[in-house]
């Protein structure tokens, strides 16, 4: 045996025996990782027992760049992962490295961030003008300007602020080769989001009022954010009382409070309501309108039975002129009277709170059925 042993080191490709003696001995190979335990510290170095005939040294140079926290983690009898840098320096040592080992291990824990899309909490560690620097174990990943978070107004002299703060974020690119590892805040924000949305709306009932804020104006209608959610009020939800565009009655940032009218979970969109919570002019209808009353309006649509008015008020409640209130003489179909979006002027001649109905006539605004109350109404406008 020992003829062989011998003879291990003699030619290139070495004896064919040779992996049973480095299997027998536990022989270490270069860029190998192993477990060991820390077994002495001295000045200018750390020595580790990685089972093999000697013991693996972590080199001075790599503990002075060590910090506190690291170094208790190497304290003598914890079990430690090493990285195989050299099987045999000019001193006949083992060269391992800790933070090499734990590099690798990082960047394997990166990959799977990668992979897994889970969201990874982060200490920021520096910043340049490109963006910040965020800790991954022995890694510094990068978070770019376009992937920091829309919430925070700040300039580059002010991202020092972020220092040892920790954050969240999302692995986004890793390429171990190049050493380039790139993180995302917005990408674990929009996650949040989309977590405390779907929560939200699970939680939501129909007919619930919210407190939200506006944070977009559209001609259809104004987006509102409740709790993380955003909902819209169609302009038909606006108001009882006409309102031509959201940005009369509203801004953005304005806070308001809504009336949760429907919840689509698949669509994961929510319609709002705020003239639910103003009083229903129908509910009040006597206080503004009374059979005899003049008024103008606005034909809106025809039917072969009447035409729909919508008069021209702030409440701008829609009502019927039936056929036979549309003039003294026979009509064979609206159109031959009225057009769409025509205005005219019309009475009222009934009011069903109960139905929700107007009746209105353009036959009888000249009837002398109100005469007497037309006079009356315009002495009392003339006094």
């Amino acid at each position: 045996m020992s003829d062989n042993v011998a003879n291990l080191g003699g030619g290139e490709q070495g004896h064919p025996m040779e992996f049973l003696l480095a299997e027998e001995l536990n022989l270490p190979t270069m860029g190998e990782t192993r477990q060991g335990w820390v077994i002495e510290h001295r000045n200018n170095a750390i020595l580790i027992d990685i089972g093999a005939k000697s013991e693996g040294v972590i080199s001075g140079s790599e503990l002075q760049s060590m910090d506190d926290e690291t170094r208790e983690l190497l304290a003598v009898g914890n079990e430690v992962t090493v990285y195989i840098v050299n099987t045999e320096d000019q001193h006949g040592n083992v060269v391992v490295s800790y933070a090499k080992a734990a590099e690798e291990l990082d960047w394997t824990r990166a990959e799977e961030l990668l992979a897994s899309q889970d969201v990874y909490k982060g200490k920021v560690i520096g910043q340049n003008k490109g963006g910040i620097l965020v800790k991954l174990g022995q890694l510094r990943g990068f978070v770019p300007n376009s992937q920091i978070s829309r919430r925070r107004h700040f300039d580059d002299n002010q991202k020092n602020k972020l220092i040892n703060s920790v954050i969240q974020t999302k692995v986004i690119e890793v390429d171990r080769k190049r050493g380039r590892l790139i993180l995302s805040e917005r990408a674990a924000e929009k996650e949040a989001r989309q977590a405390r949305r779907a929560e939200l709306l699970a939680s939501l009932e129909e007919g619930t009022v919210l407190k939200g804020r506006v944070i977009n104006l559209a001609d259809f209608g104004a987006f509102i954010d409740v709790g993380g959610v955003e909902g819209l009020v169609h302009l038909s939800e606006l108001s009882w009382k006409r309102v031509n565009a959201p940005a009369d009655i509203l801004e953005v940032g304005d806070e308001v409070e809504v009336f949760v009218l429907n919840i689509d979970q698949d669509r994961e969109r929510l319609a709002l309501s705020l003239k639910r919570l103003e009083p229903d002019p129908w509910t009040i209808i006597d206080e503004y309108y009374q059979v005899g009353q003049l008024l103008e309006a606005t034909i809106t649509k025809l039917t072969k039975y009447g035409a729909f008015a919508r008069l021209d008020d702030e409440y701008a409640l829609e009502g019927l002129i039936h056929i036979s209130e549309l003039s003294e003489n026979h009509v064979n179909h609206p159109k031959d009277v009225v057009q769409q979006s025509q205005t005219v002027t019309v009475r009222i001649i009934r009011v069903d709170k109960d139905q929700r109905q107007l009746g209105l006539s353009i036959k009888q605004v000249v009837s002398d059925k109100f005469v007497e109350a037309d006079l009356e109404k315009l002495t009392t406008i003339q006094d």
